[in-house]
């Protein structure tokens, strides 16, 4: 019992244990912290306690006032590489996910108070029916999952002929490899679970930070990520 409670103890802190981490170091009350950066205290709370995400927008105005990195609030600095982590566990629904809506799709990352993931899980609505509406293909390191919930989804990828899946079915794709992710014809609108997988532990950071920065430039998708995110929305 007590090697296991070590085990637990060792597992990298949440989103929530960092900031209450920092209220404590600081000395500050939940009222302080809220005040300093300017989301409610019942928001705060909730986040502490693991009941809570915020969307991208959110966080990086939350570590622009708090004089933290986004790198703090997605990933762990270094540790010893043998040591395991182990005993994590993270409940993830779209309400509480942090969640980037654009005009051709609305992504949802799942369980972000964990950091220092090996795996991204992502909810995805897809609405582009082109390669025109979706932009230059989507290239990023490691290996990619993704199963059709609903809808059908045509399957585009730099070296094989386009593919389309239908609810049930899954492709696995190195995604070093050029590809887009399209709504059949016939289909107004699909919905994907994708898991991303790769050794780069800022993977989420740098995709959200491209969503943010295409949703404020207006522009659209380029070869290093997916079409320009309309808003980020808040979670309820």
């Amino acid at each position: 019992m007590a090697e296991k409670h070590r085990s637990a103890d060792t597992a990298p802190p949440t989103l929530g244990a960092l900031l209450k981490g920092l209220r404590a170091r600081e000395g500050w009350t939940l009222k302080e912290m809220s005040a300093r950066s300017g989301i409610p205290v019942s928001t705060l709370s909730k986040i502490e306690h693991d009941r809570l995400t915020l969307t991208y927008d959110k966080l990086q105005s939350l570590g622009q006032r708090l004089g933290l990195r986004m790198s703090e609030l997605f990933a762990e600095g270094e540790e010893d590489p043998a040591q395991p982590v182990t005993a994590r566990r993270s409940l993830g629904d779209t309400e509480r996910s942090v969640r980037v809506e654009t005009p051709n799709y609305d992504y949802y990352y799942l369980c972000t108070e964990l950091r220092r993931k090996r795996m991204i899980p992502v909810v995805t609505k897809i609405r582009a029916r082109s390669l025109a509406e979706f932009g230059a293909p989507v290239r990023h390191s490691g290996e990619e999952f993704i199963y059709v919930l609903s809808g059908k989804v045509v399957v585009h990828t730099e070296f094989y002929d386009p593919v389309t899946l239908s609810p049930g079915q899954a492709i696995y794709i190195d995604s070093n490899m050029g590809h887009a992710y399209l709504a059949a014809e016939d289909c107004d609108e699909a919905e994907v679970l994708g898991v991303m997988s790769s050794p780069d532990e800022t993977l989420m950071e740098s995709m959200l930070h491209l969503h943010e920065v295409q949703r404020q430039a207006g522009a659209p998708a380029n070869e290093d990520g997916p079409a320009a995110p309309r808003r980020a929305r808040a979670p309820r």
